[in-house]
C-alpha cells in the first residue's frame, strides 16, 4: 500500500545536492498531487559577531534568502506543483535539529526531502546533517544525492 502524501517539505539552500532534493520534491509532489513547502534557514552561528550585530547586514541576508525563496517558488510552480509555500526561520542551532524540532512540528509535513553531501576522508566518519534528520525525523525523509 502505498502512502498517500499530502504535503512534502524540502529544505533548500544554494547548494547543488540541495537542488537536487528541490527537483526531487518537485517530481513527488507532482506525482502525489499534493502540496510543497519549500523552506531555508538563517542559521544564526553562520555569522560572525559583528554580521549579527549589523541590523542592516542581517536585514540583507534575510531579504538574499527570501527572494532566493521565491526563485524556488516560481520554479515549482512553474513546474505544476499545485500548491507551493515558502517558509523562512532563522536560528541558532544546526539546520537538521531546526528542521526536526522546529519546521517538522509546525508544518507538519509527510515527507521530507533533503539533499546530502558524499563526504570523503576522514570527514566520512562524522556526523552530518541529513544523517540527524535521518535518525530523527518523526515523518520519511528521502535522501538525495
Amino acid at each position: 500500500m502505498t502512502k498517500k502524501y499530502r504535503k512534502i517539505l524540502v529544505a533548500v539552500d544554494n547548494s547543488d545536492d540541495a537542488q537536487l532534493a528541490f527537483e526531487y520534491a518537485i517530481y513527488r509532489s507532482k506525482l502525489a498531487d499534493c502540496a510543497l513547502t519549500i523552506a531555508t534557514i538563517m542559521e544564526d552561528n553562520d555569522f560572525n559577531s559583528f554580521e549579527v550585530l549589523s541590523k542592516d547586514y542581517m536585514e540583507d541576508k534575510r531579504h538574499a534568502l527570501e527572494a532566493d525563496l521565491l526563485k524556488f517558488k516560481k520554479v515549482a510552480e512553474e513546474s505544476g506543483v499545485r500548491q507551493v509555500d515558502t517558509f523562512l526561520t532563522e536560528d541558532d542551532q544546526e539546520a537538521g535539529e531546526t528542521i526536526v524540532k522546529k519546521l517538522i512540528p509546525d508544518l507538519k509535513p509527510d515527507l521530507l526531502v533533503i539533499g546530502s553531501r558524499s563526504k570523503k576522508g576522514v570527514g566520512k566518519y562524522f556526523g552530518s546533517q541529513a544523517s540527524y534528520m535521518v535518525r530523527h525525523a518523526p515523518i520519511s525523509v528521502v535522501v538525495v544525492r
